[in-house]
């Protein structure tokens, strides 16, 4: 056998199988050149460069076809970013992974150059062109994948230098595209003119607007369970389900990062875009086909059938301490919690308060979604006060799909109890490693589908909701309860839960299984 087959074969060992199946019709053309712009910060080394290592380890990144380049203002050797990068690759027991690391970091080149001029971009593309031409990749077929770990501030005039110097020369089955990470814009007005300068460098389909939270696992399962499952079907409705609950909670503050997170807090940071975009994929219709489009547009009407956010419907808090961070105003108005209320005005929801709650510093860290019914009309078992039926969705940790209802208490006696139909992941898929966020969305951009970005009208769609709100923020109308770090958050966000109709179960605990 000879060394690149086996290279191959035991690249292809570490596939899990439903990962590659989903992947193993990526159209091959030319080779493949990916640019992390931004390559010197936390975002690269944290996030895009380890997710791209587990793509090559598993066999998606073939070392014969693609070349990764670094390029920032900070002026390092190749070895000097390998030696930043290589602590973030994990650190596996595995056999040949430190082997795989080695190989991996051989595959980047770094380029030092600034944002804002010709001359770093020229040099770029001079580096790529060389690459490409090492690889004999016929001129105008070869790939170029442009990641922005970059702060917004700078994507119009790096889209620019792009479009100047870096972009494919021609078109015969090769592509140029960028990844631009959130946040895109403060508000309606910000985000609209920032996709206006992006739009008129780059055609909507060259766009990728990331949101990791489309790549976890349990969110993109939301589609298959709703719509490939015959009893939610007659369910998924106002008829049947009370209310409807997304949670984001963090159990640490902002952790060095206070001078950023005050230009945002937490509806910009959490709840206007990750939480929003789950609560299209659990509200929105079917879509006709499984087509990028055909989802995005769905969607997008979810989101125009939101109506107004009423100012009683929103409680937001602050943890006591947040402005002892010496980079946090002294008189900070920023949010580092808030449960918002939204109520979307169409037939299957009408009625239905869909709550979006996020917050930092708090008792626990979970994500998750839970769906709340109505009580059982007719109640002869009297276990009305043991709670409702819930069917929640755990996105992290210990990622969870259960079915909370009541049961009879084993025994001689006639009781119920509350108790779950539950599928872990970690007990049921046990040695299938599920794949990072960004790993599935950096694939998916290779292969040219959309489905999990966010497309310009849905983006707009967003902030319009949400910027109302937030400008009466900016302006001071509307003011953070002080909370206790480690708590539930302000006790007036329980009182709006109970408000709009929610029913806290209580004597039951979800303990996920052990092996």
């Amino acid at each position: 056998m000879g060394s690149g087959q086996w290279l191959m074969e035991k690249r292809s060992s570490f596939r899990s199988d439903s990962f590659s199946k989903e992947y193993e019709n990526v159209p091959e053309t030319g080779c493949l050149s990916i640019i992390v712009l931004g390559a010197s910060g936390d975002l690269a080394k944290k996030k895009t460069f380890p997710a791209l290592f587990n793509l090559y380890r598993q066999g998606f990144l073939q070392s014969n076809e693609v070349h990764i380049f670094g390029y920032a203002r900070t002026k390092i050797s190749d070895d000097e970013l390998g030696n930043r990068v290589r602590g973030y690759l994990g650190k596996d027991a595995s056999p040949g992974h430190s082997e795989d690391v080695s190989k991996f970091l051989q595959l980047i080149k770094y380029v030092s150059g600034s944002y804002d001029t010709e001359e770093g971009f020229k040099l770029l593309d001079k580096e790529i062109s060389e690459h490409e031409l090492a690889k004999n990749s016929a001129e105008g077929s070869s790939r170029r994948l442009f990641y922005f770990a970059l702060p917004p501030s700078v994507y119009p005039i790096v889209c620019k230098m792009i479009k100047k110097c870096c972009m494919n020369k021609s078109d015969f089955g090769g592509w140029t595209r960028i990844v631009v990470e959130k946040p895109f814009g403060k508000d309606l007005e910000s985000s609209e003119q920032l996709s206006a300068q992006i739009g008129e460098l780059f055609e909507e389909p060259q766009i990728y607007r990331i949101d990791h939270y489309l790549g976890k696992e349990l969110v993109q399962n939301m589609l298959v369970l709703r719509f490939a499952n015959r009893f939610f079907l007659p369910l998924w409705n106002r008829d049947n389900i009370d209310n409807v609950q997304i949670v984001f909670r963090e159990d640490f503050g902002t952790e060095g990062r206070g001078g950023y997170f005050d230009e945002y807090g937490i509806i910009r940071d959490i709840i206007q875009n990750h939480l929003l975009q789950v609560l299209c994929l659990v509200a929105m219709e079917k879509p006709i086909s499984l087509k990028p489009e055909h989802i995005r547009d769905e969607k997008v009407k979810v989101l125009q059938s939101v109506l107004p956010i009423k100012d009683e419907e929103v409680v937001l808090g602050q943890y006591e301490g947040y402005r002892d961070d010496p980079t946090v105003p002294d008189h900070s108005n920023t949010p580092t919690f808030a449960t918002v209320v939204l109520r979307i005005h169409n037939e299957r929801w009408e009625g239905v308060p869909f709550i979006l709650k996020a917050g930092k510093a708090l008792n626990s860290r979970k994500a998750e979604i839970r769906v709340q019914f109505k009580d059982v009309p007719g109640d002869i078992f009297k276990c009305k006060k043991q709670g409702r039926n819930e069917f929640v969705i755990r996105l992290q940790p210990s990622e969870a799909i259960y079915m909370k209802l009541t049961v009879k208490q084993p025994g001689l006696e006639m009781s119920t109890a509350q108790s779950e139909l539950d599928l872990s992941y970690r007990q049921r898929y046990q040695g299938v490693t599920i794949p990072e966020a960004y790993e599935r969305l950096i694939l998916d951009t290779i292969r040219g589908d959309q489905q999990h970005f966010v497309r310009r009208d849905e983006l707009k769609a967003a902030w319009e909701i949400f910027t109302p709100l937030l400008h009466r923020i900016d302006n001071g109308e509307m003011k953070p309860i002080p909370y206790e770090p480690g708590s539930r958050g302000p006790a007036e966000a329980d009182q709006l839960l109970e408000k709009a109709g929610y029913v806290q179960t209580h004597g039951y605990i979800w303990i996920p299984p052990t092996l």
